[in-house]
């Protein structure tokens, strides 16, 4: 059974093999816990000398709650991770914003935060807030790779990807491109940090560490490639970095197309819903599309008798995100064309 930790300061992250915890982080107005799992693996083999130490690595899962294939792809490496197999520092946690989670939901129900909003915390913030304190403050100090698995929920669908922002260091931006390829994605998207602010993500490329994201599903279902990219991704960059033996594998073997870059790095790469409708999307994610191409229909059915209203792309790529539910509500973020470039 997992350790129960009320003094967050009592975790030991060097501690020599694998522990699993459970955080205890007090509810707003109870005397209730949010229990959130963490696993710390200290590998038991010598390092290489001929290799440089590996880098602590942070994997979660569960950022928001009702994105699955990372909740279930960390919590498998967890349970499957050998530490007498292992060299350095790895920290797994399945199920990041916890109450969202049980809840099955995207913001946390105990105070309506999405945690993806929330960093860099506040210790004497709302729930979500603090646990996101405890992520800056505790874990990123930790490790130097940090890994945060999501895949659409409800909100959208997209194109199987990893992702990161624009980074401006050359090096960080290398690094982080070879990482984001680990996971055998048809893409890697490049995403607009103005788009929200208070990301996971944010915090961890500012602190320099290699930082990414990903989209491995959608639907709030768990689905078999997208765990499959979670876990056997993971493992890559485990394997990359040395933490374990092993080549590279493809975790798409049948795919006959290399991974490509594609970039959405402003605003307006997100196209808004004009107006309510029912959404009748006619080009698959990931497709290309050129200037002009029909992506779908918007249909009003308070006239059935009414032509509905075409969508065409404003510009030619890749479609890398659409509308998940048929109802669409204006302002809502309709579809996401990136172009493809060289890295």
């Amino acid at each position: 059974m997992p350790e129960l930790i009320y003094d967050h300061s009592r975790i030991d992250f060097s501690r020599p093999g694998k522990h699993h915890y459970q955080v205890a982080f007090g509810q707003d107005g109870t005397w209730g816990f949010a229990l959130v799992p963490i696993t710390v693996i200290n590998g038991l083999r010598e390092p290489d000398p001929a290799k440089p130490a590996p880098p602590g690595v942070y994997v979660n899962g569960g950022n928001h709650g009702n994105e699955y294939e990372g909740q279930v792809g960390v919590k498998r490496l967890c349970a499957d991770l050998d530490p007498a197999r292992m060299r350095g520092r790895v920290i797994l946690i399945p199920q990041l914003n916890e109450p969202a989670c049980v809840a099955g939901i995207r913001q946390s129900p105990l105070d309506g935060v999405n945690m993806n909003r929330a960093f860099p915390g506040n210790p004497r913030g709302s729930i979500t807030y603090r646990i996101a304190d405890f992520i800056k403050r505790r874990v990123f100090p930790q490790v130097q790779v940090v890994i945060d698995i999501h895949s659409g929920g409800i909100e959208g669908a997209f194109a199987m990807c990893t992702s990161f922002h624009p980074i401006a260091d050359p090096v960080q931006r290398a690094e982080m491109a070879t990482v984001a390829k680990l996971y055998d994605t048809p893409a890697v998207m490049i995403y607009a940090r103005s788009l929200h602010s208070g990301l996971l993500p944010d915090e961890a490329e500012d602190e320099g560490k290699i930082t990414i994201g990903s989209e491995f599903g959608s639907g709030a279902t768990c689905s078999i490639q997208g765990t499959r990219h979670a876990y056997e991704g993971s493992l890559n960059v485990l394997r990359h970095y040395g933490h374990i033996d092993g080549e590279i594998v493809r975790v798409d073997p049948d795919r006959p197309t290399p991974t490509r870059f594609v970039a959405a790095p402003e605003l307006d790469y997100y196209t808004p819903c004009p107006r309510d409708g029912i959404w009748e999307p006619v080009i698959p994610l990931g497709s290309d599309v050129n200037q002009g191409d029909l992506l779908g229909r918007l249909h009003d059915f308070s006239d059935h008798s009414s032509v509905p209203l075409e969508i065409r792309a404003p510009r030619s790529g890749v479609l890398m995100m659409e509308h998940l539910g048929a109802v669409c509500k204006k302002g809502a973020t309709l579809f996401v064309i990136g172009q493809v470039i060289e890295l």
